[in-house]
């Protein structure tokens, strides 16, 4: 049974594409990852890249938030701005901030 009750919880996906070197963007988003870890409110992130030959310039990040203020907080943050400013510098991005509407966990007790 899906669940539907979730609080103000949101994430937020951001698709990335690499204009700079994998391993410089890579190291200046854990340093990002770093900062938005000590926001209040800030749950988990994922960054991902695709599997699939040639993709390798495609990166995600998705992130859980407890509300949309935390987040916003984070972002609004001045400390903030020099980690933007410097994933900027080697990616072009499509941030956008989601609200849960269903989700399912793997059920328990499969044969």
């Amino acid at each position: 049974m899906p669940h539907t009750e979730f609080g103000g919880a949101v994430t937020f996906v951001n698709r990335f594409l690499l204009h700079g070197p994998a391993e410089e963007f890579e190291r200046v988003f854990a340093a990002t990852s770093e900062f938005m870890g000590s926001r209040p409110g800030f749950l988990w992130h994922m960054l991902l890249r695709p599997l699939e030959t040639g993709q390798d310039r495609h990166y995600v990040n998705v992130a859980a938030w407890e509300d949309e203020a935390a987040f916003r907080a984070a972002v609004q943050h001045p400390d903030f701005a020099p980690h933007a400013g410097a994933l900027r510098a080697l990616s072009t991005s499509e941030p956008t901030l989601y609200e849960t509407r269903q989700t399912r966990a793997a059920e328990t007790g499969r044969p």
